[in-house]
């Protein structure tokens, strides 16, 4: 028996349509979570089965593409900015609070991997977020920076950063972007080619999903460092680290748990940074997040 229902919805970003999925489950308790991906990656692309867990439990959900990726406007495509995305989160907790049904106190984020650290860096930046669940979190771009350069080489990070700045002089002209592919296998050029990226990538994206970026993150991965945060956080926070994760190193997140103090939970899970997406691996971190979000969007 179909236990909710999807529909495509839409709210604006600054002037930007983005698009998003809005779970309604037939018994809402009137919690909420918000929810998008990672680097370079869509709504479509693995996160409905934690969607779907969450919906079935009765939270109402809305899994968003940022602008400029997936179903969203926003040109140039595959423009990927720090500042946009954290611009899209708010917008996104904004509209979902004008809900019908929806408590606009209960609000919790999820967010994965490099939306790991969006949603740590929205719930310190806004005292109202009720909780906020982070899987295989990058907290720390200098962390994920030194990590490329010790399975890649330093000629990896130093090509990425030339790139980068032909493509941010582009920006400022207002000429279309350069790209780079965002996982390729190891040794091949890309952001990530850690020894799962490709397979990683391939097990969740759906057909026809566009592996590229705009190369101008390079110059700015490294100062987003969401961990400078962690004495900000004052919602109940779950922090997932994979301790095999080549991606996203898992000390960093184990470090700003330890930082957060007392609100914060922290999991810890023997696999890599792609595993959690998948399979058991996958049932146990939903499971996981699903006791966390009963416990911290509890009605009062």
């Amino acid at each position: 028996m179909t236990q909710n229902t999807r529909s495509d919805v839409e709210f604006s970003s600054h002037g930007t349509v983005c698009r998003a999925w809005l779970y309604t489950p037939t018994a809402p308790n009137g919690a909420a979570i918000i929810m998008a991906h990672g680097l370079g990656g869509t709504r479509d692309a693995g996160l409905e089965p934690f969607a779907l867990e969450f919906a079935n439990n009765g939270f109402t959900v809305v899994l968003f593409d940022y602008r400029h990726f997936g179903a969203s406007d926003g040109e140039p495509r595959q423009l990927l900015s720090i500042s946009r995305q954290l611009q899209d989160w708010r917008a996104a907790v904004s509209y979902t609070r004008s809900l019908p049904g929806v408590d606009a106190a209960r609000i919790g984020l999820w967010g994965t991997s490099f939306s790991g650290g969006h949603v740590l860096t929205t719930a310190a930046n806004d005292s109202s977020i009720a909780a906020a669940s982070a899987q295989g979190p990058m907290v720390d771009g200098l962390a994920a920076s030194l990590e490329m350069v010790n399975y890649a080489g330093v000629g990896r990070l130093a090509r990425l950063a030339a790139y980068g700045s032909v493509d941010q002089l582009r920006g400022v002209l207002g000429l279309q972007p350069i790209t780079v592919p965002l996982v390729a296998a190891p040794g091949e050029f890309a952001a990530m080619s850690s020894h799962d990226a490709l397979s990683g990538y391939g097990a969740i994206t759906p057909s026809g999903w566009r592996n590229e970026m705009s190369a101008r993150l390079a110059l700015y991965l490294a100062t987003y460092r969401p961990i400078t945060k962690a004495r900000k956080l004052r919602c109940p926070i779950l922090i997932q680290a994979c301790t095999k994760d080549s991606v996203a190193p898992a000390a960093a997140a184990v470090k700003l748990a330890r930082k957060a103090g007392p609100n914060v939970e922290l999991k810890e899970y023997d696999i890599g940074h792609f595993d959690i997406y998948v399979g058991k691996d996958r049932e146990r971190a939903v499971a996981d997040q699903l006791s966390f979000f009963k416990r911290a969007l509890a009605a009062a």
